[in-house]
């Protein structure tokens, strides 16, 4: 029976962190975007990561599936504030749903927003696959090459 090994590689960043941290898929050190998930600019994503160059946006109109993928996080975020709101207070009453689920959806959209891309890009586009290489100091500067979109 093979035990599993550590990655003792010091380039090696682990997944789990970088895709909260919202970084690039394939280096994972650059940022996704721009700015913070929740401000009054909206959120800004660079074209390309700003340290090794991965294009985000793989072709035009890319995107559109993580609007899918915003709708299963809607889905299963509105269950589970439907299922603890009837656990916790027990009402029948149609207005503490109504409200609790449309402000759970306005509060929530920016971070849809944010992890449905993050989630297409990591788990769901398989050429930008962690390369561990990329993931160390780079002598090539993409810090003013990553514009925003």
């Amino acid at each position: 029976m093979a035990t599993p090994t550590l990655n003792t590689d010091k380039r090696y960043i682990p997944q789990f962190g970088a895709f909260v941290k919202a970084k690039c898929p394939r280096c994972r050190r650059g940022n996704m975007f721009a700015n913070s998930m929740y401000n009054l600019t909206g959120q800004n994503m660079y074209h390309r990561c700003p340290h090794c160059g991965l294009t985000f946006e793989r072709e035009p109109g890319y995107f559109y599936v993580a609007m899918y993928v915003s709708y299963a996080l809607n889905v299963a975020e509105m269950v589970t504030i439907a299922v603890a709101t009837i656990i916790l207070t027990g009402s029948e009453s149609p207005w503490l749903y109504a409200g609790l689920l449309l402000g759970s959806i306005l509060v929530l959209a920016p971070f849809n927003l944010r992890y449905s891309r993050v989630i297409l890009l990591y788990w769901m586009t398989p050429s930008a696959k962690y390369r561990p290489e990329l993931s160390g100091d780079l002598p090539h500067d993409h810090e003013q090459n990553g514009h925003q979109h």
